[in-house]
């Protein structure tokens, strides 16, 4: 569960870490994506590489919402996984709801001030 966001940052699991986050079954790691205009295809290639395949990809964009390019959501489409973009607040919280109803569900977040 994500505890807290903000200050460039995540807290979870009794741990912190500043700049943005891919969260897969897997595990939490450090996503190298500072704005949601910049996003590339490429940025999700561990979505797909992942032992555990997530039903819902949750996309922070930070602050405002930006719309994910459409060959973007093609390729999960066909992947036959529902991604979502929204601001990082609410899809931090949409994240722990999905958690807590034991969906696989991940997220991309970007951090947020």
């Amino acid at each position: 569960m994500i505890d807290a966001y903000g200050r460039s940052g995540f807290r979870f699991g009794g741990m912190s870490h500043r700049g943005s986050i891919l969260i897969l079954p897997s595990g939490i790691r450090s996503w190298d994506v500072t704005s949601a205009a910049d996003v590339k295809r490429s940025d999700f290639d561990p979505v797909f590489r992942d032992e555990i395949q997530v039903e819902f990809l949750l996309v922070g964009t930070g602050r405002e919402l930006v719309v994910l390019p459409d060959r973007l959501r093609t390729r999960f489409r066909e992947a036959g996984i529902s991604l979502d973009a929204m601001q990082t607040g609410p899809a931090a919280r949409t994240y722990n709801v999905l958690l807590a109803e034991n969906r696989r569900v991940g997220a991309a977040l970007i951090a947020v001030d």
